[in-house]
């Protein structure tokens, strides 16, 4: 018996047009969408990176501290203070080197889902977006299609 790619025909390809999850429709999302950071009403654009393991959002006045014998960061996004526990240090793996990074549990909105996250807290200036959106945002939510971008509101 011959296969239908052996006589070079191939089979038609059909897009999906939804996909499921845990009796739940994934949505489609581009390679940059815009997330809202809480109580931020402006979002900022935030490339979507399924390479990345965490997610991770450009800080400004970063500094660490210690309340109640907990370690603790302050720090500003867009202009907006904020003080989270520290959740870990993480090693970020860059081409430069290894980076050492406070993580802190962020509640974010992407399309309609209110999320609540484990976010790195970077210098991003030197990056083209604010936000990187990875895996553990990702996964079970969304399916990325890098050739979109502004798909959510």
């Amino acid at each position: 018996m011959v296969s239908a790619c052996q006589n070079n025909v191939r089979p038609p390809i059909v897009p999906a047009v939804e996909v499921r999850s845990n009796n739940s429709a994934l949505e489609v999302i581009g390679g940059i969408e815009p997330v809202y950071f809480l109580p931020i009403k402006a979002p900022l654009a935030a490339r979507i990176d399924t390479g990345a393991e965490t997610s991770s959002v450009g800080v400004t006045n970063m500094r660490t501290f210690e309340r109640d014998g907990e370690k603790w960061v302050a720090f500003d996004i867009n202009g907006t203070h904020f003080e989270k526990r520290v959740q870990r240090k993480v090693s970020i793996r860059r081409i430069e080197g290894n980076e050492q990074r406070v993580s802190v549990n962020m509640d974010i909105k992407i399309g309609g889902e209110l999320i609540n996250a484990e976010f790195t807290l970077a210098d991003r200036s030197k990056f083209e977006y604010q936000g990187l959106i990875g895996r553990n945002v990702l996964s079970g939510r969304f399916i990325v299609d890098p050739s979109l971008e502004h798909t959510l509101r």
